[in-house]
């Protein structure tokens, strides 16, 4: 890939806008002159700067034509050359911005390509159109269905036209060596074909040369050589074990009762119901074995193979050494392995297989015949229109990028189309229902858990479900992004609909959550609720300890009273006193600690108690509430599109007033109405009374209280400056102090 030539400045006259949304400033593609002047844009401002060409809700064959080096990854500089040939390509480049999925033909510079429109527009009778579409171009066999050359240098059976001998050697070619697929969708034969196919032919008539020239040698049984070996290697391991073990008889007369089988396996199988394919008689000798004995071919060979051995004898034998041979020694059956030897090399080098079954009658006679250089014309006429249906796929092209460009921008350089409220971007694979919730910003993934290695550091909820179509059997894998609500009823193996972006409905399984902050208001309740699962679980758990007690005590209690007049009476049970000590300072501790929060709270004023409670709510709540509000700022889309091939440039971020967009939580429709009256709702409790209630008797404790600590005055009340005691010398409160006495 070579280096981009982009500045690293927006170095050109070009004024860029831009506007911010969710805490990013995305650039605004709105006009020719921004399209023209892409090149010039700082890649560092561009959101995106790759992206892969598969899993996108987006034309795939669209962005196949932007990656230019097939790699299956679009870049930015593939990008910016689109957009400069697009551009390029037309006489106004506006027309980029309008899109849609036609052009005037007046609006193509190119004159080649406008004679090209005018052709496709002829063959499909729309002469006199003034405009071009994609689906006019896209059809390829409909627009050659009817020309005999389209210049892609493949030839059909109808290119011959009236020549019939060369139509049907085009459909040999593609019999034996496979069609190229025709522009018209038919198979037809190219040079490459051509030239494949009299190789075949040239090789299988040299091969079957070699034959004719070594008859005797090659062909000791004529044309039914290959048959003839083919019944001796049915039987050569059966006879090459019958003379085997022949000869370890001769070496020694002992082995012979052995080698012929033991007189208990032919009684095991008089017990059976026998016939001559059984495999245990099949794996008995060929014949009775004894010492250099010669093979019966006719009487005394093995049931089981009765029939192989006759199609041997009769196959190879009788046509080497007479009908009237009944048995064979082993040296004949050595000269009978010998001369097929010659006709297995042969054999094994075949050569032209493809052609085979033509016949080399018919090889010969296409080899001795002018149907190649009449092939070979065909292809070259048809050749000469190549630049003039080339330009077809250029007009596709370009069709497609006035559709589809403009588009891609807006998911590529900037995120437009995701902040945007009434569109879904290229990777958002379609909506989740689940747990009363829909979610949008969902992904297709290819293997959840490498994505989720990746994926996880986006600091974002995230759920990944199977997803599967019964009536169909297609499954896929997706990501999705819980960003409103909570996740107490989130867990694997709930199930939900996913609907894809055409509209289809899939069953959706959660496989795997990556857990991370929802919302502020999940963490504010998190504390309680996972104080409540504790108080739950060691509930649980005291009442399973509980019954097995129960059950424990009462299996004694049935074993006590069966065994009554066995037992020793048992001795009265001691007081533990450390026990009870120790019980006792723990109820003293909670205790204090309970009078001194109570207390502590009874002292203070009455505008300061709600302070209080307030202030211990966040002592508990507040912890978890700014780790919460911390990693919602740090809600990232990127590394959720980095684990499946993007190279997010940008931070794009999900802010919490963001996230609540792309979930959306259940609500009852404007103006529905609901009746609250549930004949099944259980039956209500007046709390509130009873909280009413509960608040007046602690105000009454806390007034008489205070009564109590201020002297018997009530907190309305001034309390009265206290009389303090005459002293001697010392004036009272609004008396003139007394004249001193002079001294004597």
């Amino acid at each position: 890939m070579t280096t981009p030539a982009v500045s690293s400045q927006t170095g050109s006259n070009h004024r860029w806008r831009f506007y911010r949304v969710g805490g990013l400033d995305l650039v605004r593609i709105e006009t020719a002159e921004d399209l023209l002047n892409l090149d010039q844009l700082d890649q560092k401002l561009w959101t995106a700067l790759a992206c892969p060409v598969k899993g996108l809700e987006f034309d795939e064959k669209t962005l196949a034509l932007i990656d230019t080096d097939g790699d299956g990854r679009v870049r930015a500089p593939e990008v910016v050359a689109a957009v400069k040939w697009a551009g390029s390509a037309l006489t106004d480049p506006a027309l980029l911005i309008k899109g849609g999925e036609s052009l005037p033909v007046a609006a193509l510079k190119d004159p080649a390509l406008v004679a090209t429109v005018r052709e496709i527009l002829a063959g499909l009778g729309k002469s006199d159109s003034a405009t071009v579409s994609l689906a006019d171009v896209g059809n390829t066999a409909a627009i050659f269905a009817a020309t005999k050359f389209n210049g892609d240098g493949v030839v059909t059976a109808e290119s011959a036209g009236s020549d019939a001998t060369t139509a049907s050697l085009v459909g040999e070619i593609v019999a034996t060596q496979g069609g190229a697929t025709d522009r018209s969708g038919k198979p037809g034969v190219d040079a490459g074909k051509l030239g494949a196919f009299y190789g075949e032919l040239a090789a299988f008539d040299a091969w079957t040369k070699q034959a004719e020239a070594d008859k005797a040698g090659i062909l000791p049984l004529g044309d039914a050589t290959g048959a003839g070996l083919a019944a001796l290697e049915a039987v050569r391991t059966k006879i090459d074990d019958f003379f085997g073990r022949c000869r370890l008889a001769a070496f020694d007369a002992r082995a012979i009762a052995a080698l012929n089988r033991q007189e208990s396996e032919f009684l095991e199988l008089a017990a059976k119901d026998l016939s001559v394919t059984a495999d245990e008689i099949s794996n008995f000798p060929l014949a009775r074995v004894e010492a250099s004995k010669a093979l019966p071919l006719v009487e005394g060979v093995n049931p089981a193979w009765v029939a192989a051995v006759d199609a041997f004898r009769t196959a190879v034998v009788a046509p080497l050494f007479g009908a009237d041979k009944t048995s064979l020694t082993e040296s004949e059956w050595a000269q009978l392995k010998g001369k097929f030897t010659a006709y297995k090399a042969w054999s094994g080098s075949k050569a032209g297989a493809s052609v085979a079954s033509l016949g080399i009658e018919r090889v010969r006679a296409i080899l001795a015949g002018d149907g190649r250089a009449k092939i070979d014309a065909l292809i070259v006429e048809d050749l000469k229109l190549a630049p003039q249906f080339t330009g077809i796929a250029t007009v596709e092209k370009l069709l497609r990028f006035n559709r589809d460009l403009v588009r891609l921008l807006h998911n590529f350089v900037a995120f437009t189309d995701f902040y945007s409220p009434d569109k879904l971007a290229v990777f958002q694979a379609g909506t989740l229902y689940l747990d009363s919730r829909s979610c949008e910003l969902v992904v297709r993934v290819a293997d959840g858990g490498k994505h989720a290695a990746m994926a996880g550091l986006s600091k974002a909820y995230l759920a990944y479900c199977n997803c599967t179509r019964p009536a169909t059997g297609e499954t896929m894998e997706i990501a999705a992004a819980f960003t409103n609500g909570d996740s107490d009823h989130l867990m694997v193996g709930r199930n939900g609909i996913f609907y894809d972006r055409k509209g289809r409905d899939w069953d959706a399984t959660i496989t795997k959550v990556i857990d991370n902050p929802i919302s502020i208001r999940q963490a504010f309740w998190a504390p309680y609720k996972k104080f409540v699962r504790m108080l739950e679980e060691q509930a649980a758990k005291r009442a399973a300890a509980a019954e097995a007690a129960s059950d424990a005590k009462m299996a004694n209690a049935a074993s006590a009273t069966a065994n009554a007049d066995k037992a020793a009476k048992p001795e009265p049970k001691k007081f533990d006193v450390g026990t009870i000590a120790a019980l006792g300072v723990a109820v003293s501790g909670i205790v204090a600690v309970l009078t001194a929060i109570i207390g502590g709270i009874l002292g203070l004023t009455w505008w300061q108690i709600p302070l209080a409670v307030i202030g211990v709510l966040l002592a508990i709540s507040g912890p978890s509430m700014i780790i919460a509000a911390l990693k919602l700022r740090q809600r990232n889309l990127g590394p959720i599109l980095d684990a499946n091939g993007w190279a997010v440039n940008g931070r794009v971020k999900i802010n919490i007033p963001f996230g609540t967009s792309l979930t959306d939580i259940a609500h009852l429709p404007a103006g529905a109405q609901r009746t609250l009256d549930d004949p099944f709702g259980e039956k209500k409790t007046p709390w509130g009374l009873y909280l009413f209630l509960l608040a007046l008797v602690a105000a009454a404790v806390w007034v008489r209280w205070d009564h109590n600590k201020k002297g018997g005055y009530y907190f309305w009340q001034e309390k009265p400056a206290a009389e303090v005691p005459a002293v001697p010398g010392v004036p009272a409160e609004g008396e003139a102090p007394a004249a001193v006495a002079p001294a004597s």
